[in-house]
Formats: structure tokens, C-alpha cells, sequence
């Protein structure tokens, strides 16, 4: 089954509200191999005027994971994930992702095209923090292998 090209435009319901933990964030920065002090010392995170550890810019792909979730459970979509190889993913921050933020991401499929056989899936998922302002927006492209 291709992939349903009446997904491009649709916007799924926010995801569950996810809440940044300071260990989560000191693992990923581990994991990226971030080395700048306020991404594991919350005092130095606080000398720099931050509330806590600040995550990495890639941190909002835990967060857009959620939403990536939503588009590929739903069997409208025609996405079968075994398919599925990831070929891009950008972000645009208004502002860095902190420890205790409350962070609600809602998925909009940008754009749906067809190459080769293949097909290609753009998913944006805006990030906003609990008053409702932007944080970042996750841009992910999918590529969704056609039958061999």
C-alpha cells in the first residue's frame, strides 16, 4: 500500500506533554558527546543564566519522537515502518530546551511526494513550552521504500 498522499496538510492532536528531566538531558548530552558545561553542571547552567541543564539542539528529537509515532501508528497513513529510512532532519529554535521545561509537540505533515517508486514523507512538529510559546520546531523527512 503507498503511502496515503491526503496525509500532506493534515495535523495530528498535540502528543502528550513530555517533561524534560535533568538526568535525561545529562544522558543525551553524554550520548552526543556535548562537552559544554551547561549541558551537565546545573550550576553552571545557572551561571549562565539558565534554570537548569541545558539540552542539546538535537534534544527536541526525543520530544518530536511522539508525534513521529502518531503519523506512523495510524493505518491510514500507508506507512509501513519496516520501510521507512530516515533522510533528513532539521530544527528551529527560538530558545534552548532547559530541564523542567513541560514541552507539548504537535505533528503537521508538510508534504507528501512520490520519486522513483519511493515515496517521500516531510513531518514538522512544532515544540511549545507550558504557556503555549514556540521552543522549536523538528523538521524530519522520511523516505518510504517502494516495493522491490
Amino acid at each position: 500500500m503507498p503511502v496515503n498522499p491526503e496525509l500532506q496538510g493534515r495535523t495530528f492532536p498535540p502528543a502528550e506533554p513530555y517533561l524534560v528531566g535533568r538526568e535525561k538531558v545529562r544522558e543525551f548530552s553524554r550520548a552526543v558527546f556535548a562537552t559544554n558545561p551547561i549541558n551537565l553542571d546545573p550550576e553552571a547552567a545557572r551561571a549562565a543564566g539558565y534554570a537548569d541543564v541545558v539540552a542539546p539542539p538535537t534534544f527536541a528529537v526525543v520530544v518530536q519522537e511522539r508525534t513521529l509515532a502518531q503519523l506512523l501508528a495510524d493505518p491510514e497513513s500507508g506507512i509501513d515502518f519496516s520501510r521507512v529510512v530516515h533522510g533528513d532532519q532539521r530544527f528551529t529554535s527560538t530558545r534552548p530546551i532547559v530541564a523542567g521545561d513541560l514541552l507539548t509537540a504537535t505533528l503537521t505533515v508538510a508534504s507528501v511526494k512520490s520519486l522513483g517508486g519511493h515515496s517521500i514523507v516531510t513531518a514538522e512538529s512544532a515544540i511549545t513550552d507550558a504557556d503555549g510559546a514556540h521552543v522549536v520546531t523538528a523538521v524530519s523527512t522520511l523516505v518510504v521504500r517502494g516495493d522491490e
